[in-house]
């Protein structure tokens, strides 16, 4: 019943409103002066990936720096879900949304719901295809592609044979590294392989046996993240063959992995730094402080 009367009311808003997406003036939330005054309630796209759970932590930690309360909700990389969970946080009268989308075009009714009834959205890593968003605090992926891309050619050479682990289709971080590292690719490279495994380890390692089972002269993979870069080393090393693969993270395991002379690269996000700077966007926000509509958080490729 609750969540019909949000429903209602988001639709009569934005009737209200004109039909835009920004809120009546009396719906926008009031100013806060003080951050120990701010509920932050967060939705994760799935706490069973090591780079989701940094970026939490750093959500946590800054906020608790500040007073700020949270509210937390792991997605577990289901749209319909997060699209559930970001309405009982509204219900929970959260003053500010971060959403770490599953998928940014599923997830835009909910931003669009918290338009209406004046909610400022924060997006983090992935951004959201409609509906208004204070900012997108995220690494800029299509670089992170591109560095990729361009490290295969210097190992390997210009023509090299390449295999690409995608992650979940409806992502934006799938589109933009895809996007970076084809850039490199398309000019450079010989792309004989692509397939979702969906950032997830497991899957990682079953696409990439039934890969080098199709293409058994693969010299490199690109994965769009480090977990399936991971389980796409397990494969390769069952299968023994000389593969130089490289991921997208910079978590812990990856970055051992590096060490071990195992993986070949990574290129590192800083996740909790992401979390951090989407709780001061937060708290900037709240008091009406000007936000940039975009914030970036520096990469580094990680090699041994």
């Amino acid at each position: 019943m609750k969540k019909l009367w949000i429903i209602l009311l988001s639709l009569s808003l934005v009737i209200l409103g004109g039909c835009s997406l920004q809120p009546p003036q009396w719906a926008k939330p009031a100013k806060k002066d003080k951050l120990e005054d701010i509920k932050i309630g967060l939705s994760v796209s799935t706490l069973n990936n090591p780079f989701f759970v940094s970026l939490k932590d750093g959500v946590v930690k800054e906020a608790k720096k500040h007073g700020m309360a949270t509210i937390i909700i792991d997605a577990q990389n289901d749209s319909a879900k997060q699209i559930n969970d970001v309405e009982d946080l509204i219900q929970k009268g959260v003053d500010v949304l971060l959403i770490n989308p599953t998928d940014s075009s599923a997830i835009s009714t909910a931003v669009q719901s918290a338009n209406a009834i004046g909610i400022p959205v924060i997006t983090l890593d992935r951004s959201a295809d409609k509906g208004e968003v204070v900012t997108l605090v995220a690494s800029d992926n299509v670089k992170g592609g591109q560095m990729a891309g361009s490290l295969i050619v210097d190992q390997l050479g210009e023509g090299a044979k390449v295999a690409e682990l995608e992650g979940v289709p409806g992502a934006s971080a799938t589109r933009e590294r895809g996007k970076g590292f084809h850039l490199v690719a398309d000019k450079k490279l010989k792309v004989v392989a692509k397939q979702t495994a969906n950032f997830d380890r497991t899957q990682g390692l079953n696409v990439m046996e039934n890969l080098l089972q199709g293409n058994p002269d693969i010299q490199a993979v690109f994965a769009h993240n480090d977990e399936m870069a991971l389980g796409a080393m397990e494969a390769i090393a069952s299968s023994g063959k000389d593969i130089l693969v490289i991921g997208f993270d910079g978590n812990e395991d990856a970055i051992k992995s590096v060490q071990a002379g195992q993986l070949a690269a990574t290129v590192a996000q800083q996740p909790e730094l992401i979390g951090q700077l989407s709780v001061k966007a937060a708290g900037d926000a709240l008091k009406g402080t000007k936000v940039e509509k975009v914030i970036p958080a520096p990469l580094k490729m990680v090699t041994k």
